[in-house]
Protein backbone atom coordinates (compact mmCIF):
# COMPACT_ATOMS: atom_id res chain seq x y z
CA UNK A 1 0.00 0.00 0.00
CA UNK A 2 0.90 3.32 -1.12
CA UNK A 3 1.96 5.89 2.10
CA UNK A 4 0.24 8.80 2.82
CA UNK A 5 3.60 10.65 3.16
CA UNK A 6 3.98 9.37 -0.66
CA UNK A 7 0.81 11.05 -1.27
CA UNK A 8 1.53 14.30 0.27
CA UNK A 9 4.84 14.26 -1.73
CA UNK A 10 3.12 14.29 -5.18
CA UNK A 11 0.33 16.63 -3.68
CA UNK A 12 2.87 19.44 -2.87
CA UNK A 13 5.73 19.77 -4.95
CA UNK A 14 5.51 22.93 -6.60
CA UNK A 15 8.75 22.47 -8.31
CA UNK A 16 9.32 19.05 -10.37
CA UNK A 17 5.76 17.37 -10.89
CA UNK A 18 7.53 14.54 -12.70
CA UNK A 19 9.06 13.13 -9.48
CA UNK A 20 5.49 12.10 -8.86
CA UNK A 21 5.50 9.81 -11.61
CA UNK A 22 8.89 8.42 -10.64
CA UNK A 23 7.91 7.46 -7.01
CA UNK A 24 4.45 5.67 -8.25
CA UNK A 25 6.74 3.74 -10.82
CA UNK A 26 9.36 2.52 -8.16
CA UNK A 27 7.49 1.89 -5.37
CA UNK A 28 7.32 -1.20 -4.88
CA UNK A 29 10.66 -1.91 -5.62
CA UNK A 30 12.03 0.53 -2.98
CA UNK A 31 12.42 0.53 0.18
CA UNK A 32 11.57 3.13 3.67
CA UNK A 33 14.20 4.24 5.52
CA UNK A 34 13.98 6.10 8.85
CA UNK A 35 14.45 9.77 8.54
CA UNK A 36 17.51 11.07 11.31
CA UNK A 37 17.28 14.96 12.84
CA UNK A 38 20.45 16.25 13.78
CA UNK A 39 19.45 18.43 16.74
CA UNK A 40 22.90 19.51 17.77
CA UNK A 41 23.51 21.13 13.77
CA UNK A 42 20.91 23.86 15.80
CA UNK A 43 23.86 25.16 18.00
CA UNK A 44 26.25 25.77 14.83
CA UNK A 45 23.70 27.80 13.10
CA UNK A 46 23.18 24.78 10.77
CA UNK A 47 19.40 25.12 10.22
CA UNK A 48 16.15 24.57 7.19
CA UNK A 49 14.57 27.83 5.95
CA UNK A 50 12.25 27.47 9.23
CA UNK A 51 15.14 27.40 11.27
CA UNK A 52 14.26 23.66 12.28
CA UNK A 53 17.10 20.82 12.10
CA UNK A 54 18.83 19.38 9.33
CA UNK A 55 18.34 15.63 8.18
CA UNK A 56 18.81 12.80 6.58
CA UNK A 57 17.96 8.95 5.86
CA UNK A 58 21.06 6.45 6.25
CA UNK A 59 20.67 3.07 5.27
CA UNK A 60 24.05 0.77 6.64
CA UNK A 61 26.15 -1.31 4.54
CA UNK A 62 26.75 -4.92 4.90
CA UNK A 63 29.18 -7.47 2.93
CA UNK A 64 32.05 -5.95 1.29
CA UNK A 65 30.07 -2.73 1.17
CA UNK A 66 30.43 -1.76 4.44
CA UNK A 67 33.58 0.76 4.09
CA UNK A 68 31.85 2.30 1.18
CA UNK A 69 29.53 5.78 0.98
CA UNK A 70 27.21 7.26 -1.11
CA UNK A 71 25.68 10.36 -0.29
CA UNK A 72 21.99 11.45 -3.03
CA UNK A 73 21.10 15.06 -2.10
CA UNK A 74 17.20 15.14 -2.34
CA UNK A 75 15.88 17.33 -5.42
CA UNK A 76 13.47 20.07 -5.15
CA UNK A 77 14.21 23.52 -6.79
CA UNK A 78 15.20 26.90 -5.05
CA UNK A 79 13.21 29.87 -3.73
CA UNK A 80 14.79 33.15 -5.26
CA UNK A 81 12.36 35.92 -3.20
CA UNK A 82 11.37 35.73 0.62
CA UNK A 83 7.72 35.37 -0.36
CA UNK A 84 8.91 32.40 -2.00
CA UNK A 85 11.16 30.65 0.58
CA UNK A 86 8.05 31.79 2.90
CA UNK A 87 5.65 29.54 1.27
CA UNK A 88 8.51 27.06 0.59
CA UNK A 89 8.98 26.57 4.62
CA UNK A 90 5.41 25.80 4.96
CA UNK A 91 5.28 22.81 2.48
CA UNK A 92 4.62 19.47 3.61
CA UNK A 93 6.87 17.58 1.15
CA UNK A 94 9.53 19.45 4.12
CA UNK A 95 11.37 21.48 1.14
CA UNK A 96 11.95 23.72 3.80
CA UNK A 97 11.70 22.13 7.26
CA UNK A 98 12.35 19.30 8.62
CA UNK A 99 9.71 19.40 10.75
CA UNK A 100 7.42 18.24 7.51
CA UNK A 101 9.39 16.18 6.33
CA UNK A 102 7.53 12.73 4.91
CA UNK A 103 9.88 9.22 4.30
CA UNK A 104 11.02 8.78 0.70
CA UNK A 105 11.93 5.74 -0.50
CA UNK A 106 14.98 4.27 -1.83
CA UNK A 107 15.54 3.59 -5.24
CA UNK A 108 17.63 3.26 -8.10
CA UNK A 109 21.31 4.46 -7.41
CA UNK A 110 19.78 4.51 -3.73
CA UNK A 111 18.44 1.02 -3.76
CA UNK A 112 19.64 -1.87 -1.87
CA UNK A 113 19.26 -5.06 -4.50
CA UNK A 114 21.70 -6.06 -6.64
CA UNK A 115 19.73 -6.80 -9.74
CA UNK A 116 19.14 -2.68 -9.73
CA UNK A 117 22.12 -1.14 -8.47
CA UNK A 118 25.18 -3.81 -8.99
CA UNK A 119 28.09 -1.29 -7.77
CA UNK A 120 26.56 0.32 -4.97
CA UNK A 121 23.46 -1.97 -3.53
CA UNK A 122 25.10 -2.73 -0.75
CA UNK A 123 26.91 0.74 0.55
CA UNK A 124 26.19 2.62 3.22
CA UNK A 125 23.57 4.75 1.28
CA UNK A 126 22.65 7.91 2.63
CA UNK A 127 19.34 10.08 1.21
CA UNK A 128 20.53 13.69 2.61
CA UNK A 129 17.06 15.76 2.79
CA UNK A 130 16.97 19.27 1.14
CA UNK A 131 15.72 22.45 2.87
CA UNK A 132 17.09 25.30 2.10
CA UNK A 133 16.24 26.11 -1.86
CA UNK A 134 19.54 26.90 -2.57
CA UNK A 135 21.54 23.55 -3.54
CA UNK A 136 23.24 24.17 -0.39
CA UNK A 137 25.26 27.02 -1.23
CA UNK A 138 23.76 29.80 1.09
CA UNK A 139 25.05 31.23 4.30
CA UNK A 140 23.69 34.73 5.87
CA UNK A 141 24.25 35.05 9.11
CA UNK A 142 21.62 37.53 10.04
CA UNK A 143 17.95 36.14 10.40
CA UNK A 144 15.09 37.86 8.42
CA UNK A 145 13.01 39.05 11.64
CA UNK A 146 9.63 39.81 9.73
CA UNK A 147 9.59 36.28 8.33
CA UNK A 148 12.04 33.78 10.65
CA UNK A 149 13.61 32.67 7.60
CA UNK A 150 17.55 31.25 7.76
CA UNK A 151 19.59 31.35 4.56
CA UNK A 152 22.20 28.42 5.99
CA UNK A 153 22.24 25.63 2.99
CA UNK A 154 25.79 25.70 3.05
CA UNK A 155 25.86 24.74 7.06
CA UNK A 156 23.11 22.35 6.51
CA UNK A 157 25.79 20.46 3.97
CA UNK A 158 28.32 20.68 6.36
CA UNK A 159 26.29 19.43 9.49
CA UNK A 160 25.22 16.67 7.07
CA UNK A 161 28.27 15.07 6.26
CA UNK A 162 30.13 16.01 9.71
CA UNK A 163 27.85 13.53 11.72
CA UNK A 164 27.95 11.03 8.65
CA UNK A 165 31.75 11.63 9.35
CA UNK A 166 31.36 10.41 12.38
CA UNK A 167 28.99 7.86 12.51
CA UNK A 168 32.06 5.88 9.66
CA UNK A 169 32.26 7.68 6.77
CA UNK A 170 35.48 8.99 7.61
CA UNK A 171 37.08 5.37 7.16
CA UNK A 172 35.46 5.11 3.59
CA UNK A 173 37.86 3.18 1.32
CA UNK A 174 34.79 4.75 -1.51
CA UNK A 175 32.81 7.81 -1.31
CA UNK A 176 30.24 9.13 -4.13
CA UNK A 177 28.19 12.14 -3.99
CA UNK A 178 25.01 12.27 -6.16
CA UNK A 179 21.83 14.40 -6.18
CA UNK A 180 18.80 14.78 -8.56
CA UNK A 181 17.40 18.08 -10.00
CA UNK A 182 18.51 20.78 -7.54
CA UNK A 183 19.92 18.22 -5.57
CA UNK A 184 22.39 17.59 -8.81
CA UNK A 185 23.44 20.86 -8.71
CA UNK A 186 24.28 20.42 -5.25
CA UNK A 187 26.76 17.46 -6.01
CA UNK A 188 28.72 19.58 -8.64
CA UNK A 189 28.77 22.88 -6.84
CA UNK A 190 29.52 21.00 -3.75
CA UNK A 191 31.67 18.61 -4.95
CA UNK A 192 35.28 19.71 -3.97
CA UNK A 193 34.02 20.18 -0.51
CA UNK A 194 32.91 16.65 -0.29
CA UNK A 195 36.44 15.22 -1.70
CA UNK A 196 38.07 17.81 1.20
CA UNK A 197 36.26 15.91 3.93
CA UNK A 198 38.19 12.35 3.02
CA UNK A 199 42.21 11.85 2.93
CA UNK A 200 43.81 11.45 -0.23
CA UNK A 201 43.74 7.59 -0.20
CA UNK A 202 40.08 7.59 -0.48
CA UNK A 203 38.12 7.15 -3.98
CA UNK A 204 35.73 10.07 -4.23
CA UNK A 205 33.89 10.78 -7.37
CA UNK A 206 30.37 13.34 -7.92
CA UNK A 207 27.77 11.56 -10.42
CA UNK A 208 24.79 14.87 -10.63
CA UNK A 209 21.47 13.45 -12.13
CA UNK A 210 19.39 16.14 -14.15
CA UNK A 211 21.66 18.94 -12.29
CA UNK A 212 22.97 20.00 -15.29
CA UNK A 213 21.27 23.05 -15.85
CA UNK A 214 22.02 24.73 -19.32
CA UNK A 215 22.73 28.45 -19.87
CA UNK A 216 20.60 28.92 -23.16
CA UNK A 217 18.13 31.46 -24.49
CA UNK A 218 14.10 30.30 -23.87
CA UNK A 219 11.57 30.68 -26.64
CA UNK A 220 11.42 34.63 -26.44
CA UNK A 221 15.30 34.92 -27.82
CA UNK A 222 16.44 36.16 -23.75
CA UNK A 223 18.48 34.73 -20.93
CA UNK A 224 15.63 34.82 -18.87
CA UNK A 225 16.35 32.24 -16.72
CA UNK A 226 19.54 34.11 -15.73
CA UNK A 227 17.59 36.57 -13.69
CA UNK A 228 16.20 34.08 -11.24
CA UNK A 229 19.71 32.67 -10.87
CA UNK A 230 20.20 35.95 -9.78
CA UNK A 231 17.72 36.28 -7.28
CA UNK A 232 18.60 32.99 -5.97
CA UNK A 233 22.46 33.92 -5.62
CA UNK A 234 21.68 36.87 -4.27
CA UNK A 235 19.22 36.12 -1.45
CA UNK A 236 21.43 33.11 -0.10
CA UNK A 237 24.31 34.38 -0.16
CA UNK A 238 25.77 32.09 -2.85
CA UNK A 239 28.25 33.87 -3.77
CA UNK A 240 30.84 32.40 -1.08
CA UNK A 241 30.66 29.27 -1.76
CA UNK A 242 30.45 28.45 -5.48
CA UNK A 243 34.09 28.09 -7.34
CA UNK A 244 36.30 31.06 -6.77
CA UNK A 245 37.95 30.43 -9.82
CA UNK A 246 34.48 30.85 -11.57
CA UNK A 247 33.62 34.14 -9.63
CA UNK A 248 36.78 36.15 -9.97
CA UNK A 249 35.80 35.74 -13.76
CA UNK A 250 32.13 36.33 -14.02
CA UNK A 251 29.28 37.39 -11.95
CA UNK A 252 28.27 34.62 -8.71
CA UNK A 253 24.87 33.59 -11.27
CA UNK A 254 27.14 32.55 -13.66
CA UNK A 255 29.08 30.45 -11.57
CA UNK A 256 25.58 28.64 -10.66
CA UNK A 257 25.63 27.07 -14.07
CA UNK A 258 27.36 23.92 -14.44
CA UNK A 259 29.05 24.90 -17.86
CA UNK A 260 31.00 27.46 -16.11
CA UNK A 261 31.72 26.33 -12.66
CA UNK A 262 32.87 22.52 -13.89
CA UNK A 263 36.00 23.91 -15.05
CA UNK A 264 36.89 25.04 -11.84
CA UNK A 265 35.82 22.04 -9.96
CA UNK A 266 38.89 19.22 -9.55
CA UNK A 267 37.13 16.33 -8.20
CA UNK A 268 35.96 13.54 -10.74
CA UNK A 269 32.36 14.20 -12.30
CA UNK A 270 30.18 12.21 -14.04
CA UNK A 271 27.50 13.87 -15.49
CA UNK A 272 23.56 12.30 -15.62
CA UNK A 273 21.17 14.07 -17.88
CA UNK A 274 18.79 13.90 -20.98
CA UNK A 275 19.22 16.46 -23.61
CA UNK A 276 15.63 16.97 -23.46
CA UNK A 277 15.21 16.70 -19.84
CA UNK A 278 11.53 18.23 -19.02
CA UNK A 279 11.83 20.41 -16.72
CA UNK A 280 14.33 22.71 -18.56
CA UNK A 281 12.25 22.57 -21.20
CA UNK A 282 9.44 23.32 -19.23
CA UNK A 283 11.35 25.82 -17.08
CA UNK A 284 14.23 27.39 -19.09
CA UNK A 285 13.13 27.11 -22.60
CA UNK A 286 9.31 26.99 -22.55
CA UNK A 287 8.29 29.09 -19.09
CA UNK A 288 5.45 31.15 -18.83
CA UNK A 289 7.03 34.16 -19.26
CA UNK A 290 8.94 32.87 -22.62
CA UNK A 291 5.57 31.71 -23.81
CA UNK A 292 2.58 33.67 -22.34
CA UNK A 293 0.08 32.54 -24.62
CA UNK A 294 0.71 28.65 -23.99
CA UNK A 295 1.68 27.76 -27.29
CA UNK A 296 4.44 25.60 -26.46
CA UNK A 297 2.56 24.09 -23.54
CA UNK A 298 1.38 21.02 -25.08
CA UNK A 299 4.68 20.18 -26.36
CA UNK A 300 6.27 20.37 -22.93
CA UNK A 301 4.04 18.51 -21.72
CA UNK A 302 3.73 15.51 -24.41
CA UNK A 303 6.36 15.98 -27.05
CA UNK A 304 4.07 14.25 -29.33
CA UNK A 305 1.72 16.70 -29.51
CA UNK A 306 4.46 18.90 -30.75
CA UNK A 307 4.00 20.74 -34.19
CA UNK A 308 6.98 20.26 -36.61
CA UNK A 309 8.25 23.49 -35.86
CA UNK A 310 8.11 23.06 -32.31
CA UNK A 311 10.45 19.39 -32.35
CA UNK A 312 12.56 21.34 -34.54
CA UNK A 313 13.24 24.38 -31.44
CA UNK A 314 13.65 21.36 -29.02
CA UNK A 315 16.26 19.84 -31.17
CA UNK A 316 17.84 23.51 -31.29
CA UNK A 317 17.63 23.18 -27.84
CA UNK A 318 19.44 20.04 -28.00
CA UNK A 319 22.09 21.29 -30.14
CA UNK A 320 22.60 23.89 -27.25
CA UNK A 321 22.71 22.22 -24.34
CA UNK A 322 25.52 19.78 -26.29
CA UNK A 323 27.57 22.62 -26.57
CA UNK A 324 26.99 23.67 -22.79
CA UNK A 325 27.94 20.42 -21.63
CA UNK A 326 31.24 20.21 -24.37
CA UNK A 327 33.51 21.22 -20.79
CA UNK A 328 32.61 17.40 -19.73
CA UNK A 329 33.97 15.99 -23.00
CA UNK A 330 37.25 18.31 -22.45
CA UNK A 331 38.26 16.31 -19.33
CA UNK A 332 39.63 13.36 -18.81
CA UNK A 333 38.50 12.71 -15.59
CA UNK A 334 34.60 13.86 -16.36
CA UNK A 335 32.40 11.07 -17.73
CA UNK A 336 28.74 11.54 -18.86
CA UNK A 337 25.94 9.41 -20.04
CA UNK A 338 23.63 12.05 -21.55
CA UNK A 339 20.28 10.53 -23.28
CA UNK A 340 17.11 12.09 -25.36
CA UNK A 341 14.70 10.49 -22.84
CA UNK A 342 11.67 12.94 -22.08
CA UNK A 343 11.74 12.89 -18.57
CA UNK A 344 13.86 14.28 -15.58
CA UNK A 345 15.54 12.76 -12.99
CA UNK A 346 16.73 9.11 -13.55
CA UNK A 347 18.98 7.53 -11.66
CA UNK A 348 15.72 6.67 -9.41
CA UNK A 349 13.85 5.08 -12.20
CA UNK A 350 14.37 2.10 -14.31
CA UNK A 351 15.88 3.70 -16.33
CA UNK A 352 18.89 4.11 -14.10
CA UNK A 353 19.37 -0.26 -14.42
CA UNK A 354 17.47 -1.66 -17.41
CA UNK A 355 15.48 0.05 -20.02
CA UNK A 356 17.62 -1.16 -23.07
CA UNK A 357 15.80 2.60 -24.67
CA UNK A 358 18.64 4.42 -23.06
CA UNK A 359 21.23 1.75 -23.38
CA UNK A 360 24.56 3.82 -25.01
CA UNK A 361 27.44 2.45 -25.76
CA UNK A 362 26.10 -0.75 -25.13
CA UNK A 363 25.45 0.02 -21.45
CA UNK A 364 22.77 0.70 -19.14
CA UNK A 365 23.50 3.90 -16.91
CA UNK A 366 24.43 1.41 -13.68
CA UNK A 367 26.95 0.20 -15.72
CA UNK A 368 27.86 2.89 -16.96
CA UNK A 369 28.36 4.84 -13.84
CA UNK A 370 30.02 1.69 -12.21
CA UNK A 371 32.56 1.60 -15.32
CA UNK A 372 33.58 5.09 -15.04
CA UNK A 373 34.16 5.27 -10.93
CA UNK A 374 36.46 2.19 -10.42
CA UNK A 375 38.33 3.15 -13.45
CA UNK A 376 37.56 0.87 -15.87
CA UNK A 377 36.28 2.95 -18.71
CA UNK A 378 36.01 6.99 -19.19
CA UNK A 379 32.56 6.39 -20.32
CA UNK A 380 31.56 10.10 -22.03
CA UNK A 381 28.54 8.77 -23.73
CA UNK A 382 25.99 11.03 -26.07
CA UNK A 383 23.17 9.78 -27.64
CA UNK A 384 23.79 10.47 -31.38
CA UNK A 385 21.01 8.00 -32.55
CA UNK A 386 17.72 10.11 -31.39
CA UNK A 387 17.61 13.48 -32.70
CA UNK A 388 13.93 13.60 -31.49
CA UNK A 389 12.74 13.22 -27.64
CA UNK A 390 11.62 10.00 -26.55
CA UNK A 391 9.96 8.14 -23.85
CA UNK A 392 12.55 5.66 -22.20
Amino acid sequence: MIKSGAIRECLSLKYILILCIILFLNIESSEEVGITIIESAVSKGAVCLDGSPPAYQLDKGFGDGVNNWLVHIQGGGWCHTIDDCVYRKTMDNGLGSSKLMPELYFSGILSNRQDQNPNFYNWNRVYMRYCDGSSFTGDVEEVDPANNLYFRGARVFNAIVEELMSLGMKNAQNALLSGCSAGGLAAILNCDKFRGYFPSSTRVKCVPDAGYFAHVKDLSGEYRFEQYYDKVVTLHGSAKNLASGCTSNMKPSLCFYPQYSMPYIKTPIFVVNSAYDTWQVSNILASYEADPKGEFTKCKNDFNQCSATQLKRLEDFRSEFLGAISVVANSSTKGMFVNTCFTHCETDQTIWFEKPTSKLGDKTMAEGVGDWFYDKNEFQQIDGEHVDPHYC
